[in-house]
């Protein structure tokens, strides 16, 4: 399902050329702080799928819920939390 939902919001991002070191950026529209930046377009769309998968990670452990893209959704079953079988 989390495979899924990265391949979705991919599908949703925009890229554009940026000056710097890193000129590619990348974001994905309807997922707030989801960006990335790279040497090469396919660094930035490595970099965003990574950056996807830890905002979803992130917005589970908090219990924060995650928009559905092109009808895929992640409902939270259980809370998520860092000291968990600590």
């Amino acid at each position: 399902m989390i495979i899924e939902y990265i391949r979705a919001a991919m599908h949703h991002a925009r890229y554009e050329i940026i000056e710097g070191d890193e000129p590619y950026y990348g974001e994905v529209p309807g997922l707030p702080g989801v960006w990335a930046t790279g040497a090469t377009l396919e660094e930035c769309r490595e970099n965003l799928g990574e950056v996807i998968d830890d905002w979803l990670v992130i917005r589970l452990r908090r219990g924060m819920s995650i928009p559905p893209i092109d009808g895929v959704t992640i409902e939270e079953t259980t809370r998520m939390d860092a000291g968990a079988g600590s």
